[in-house]
């Protein structure tokens, strides 16, 4: 099996903690240089330590806050025309929890453009890169929610499935020039999303948090929360040559939690 990324560029968003993190260290242990993309530049310079590298390879970040889909542009843009991406991990923290009948219509605008807008932005930067190269992985990371809707969820049940369909699209449309279009979908996973989550339930329902952490592993089948590096193992296979024939598809990361086929 092909898992070597030598040679291979990856930009990967969100990518200072949890499953971003994750999924660039996991790429580079695939031998991947890799490009991180957030907005804390500080957090990016101590992430990009932590960052295996082969050989002479060197690591760097770029600096951008998803609020502000110009702002990315214009580096993203700026960045690829000295530097060639094949590998583009889409990722940034989920929408605020709530129920989709009480949301704002801010609300629902904010979570498009950091979500699908900024997806959209940076696509359009590395295709053509990867076209001249004749490869390309975009590896989107969302929710299970895809699948089936999460209760509490609404604008990022909303938003999410939006994502899917738009990669769905676009998958079909780059599959000629030798470029795959993916969403992982993670379950529960270890990271300051999760424990957000927890403490949020936590206060809703007046339970410890060990007790709605407790009541939330009862329904996964593997009896336990993912760690990201888990999340981040499926994004490297699907960023690797090994994946190639797999294009178009929503992968869900859950330790069998996600009831539908």
């Amino acid at each position: 099996m092909n898992l070597d990324l030598t040679g291979k560029r990856a930009l990967v968003c969100g990518s200072t903690q949890g499953i971003g993190k994750a999924a660039a260290i996991e790429l580079a242990l695939l031998g991947a240089q890799i490009t991180l993309l957030a907005r804390n530049e500080e957090r990016l310079k101590t992430v990009l330590n932590d960052i295996p590298a082969r050989g002479d390879v060197r690591h760097d970040y770029l600096v951008a806050d998803f609020s502000n889909p110009d702002l990315v542009k214009s580096v993203v843009e700026c960045y690829v025309n000295t530097n060639r991406v094949e590998i583009l991990v889409n990722n940034t923290g989920g929408p605020p929890a709530g129920a989709a009948s009480d949301a704002k219509l801010d609300e629902y605008l904010s979570a498009f453009n950091i979500h699908l807008i900024c997806n959209q932005i940076l696509v359009q930067a590395v295709m053509p890169c990867m076209k001249q190269a004749g490869y390309g992985r975009i590896i989107n990371v969302i929710s299970t929610s895809v699948k089936t809707p999460l209760k509490g969820l609404g604008v990022s049940n909303t938003i999410r499935g939006a994502v899917a369909s738009w990669a769905k699209t676009i998958a079909a449309e780059l599959g000629p020039f030798g470029i795959t279009v993916n969403n992982v979908l993670p379950g529960y996973t270890l990271t300051s999303r999760f424990e957000s989550l927890r403490s949020s339930k936590s206060e809703k329902e007046e339970k410890s948090e060990a007790e709605i952490e407790k009541e939330m592993v009862s329904d996964i089948p593997a009896g336990r929360i993912a760690e990201a590096s888990e999340i981040g193992a499926a994004i490297a296979f699907l960023a690797s040559p090994a994946a190639s024939y797999i294009n178009g598809i929503n992968l869900p990361v859950d330790g069998g939690k996600t009831p539908c086929l």
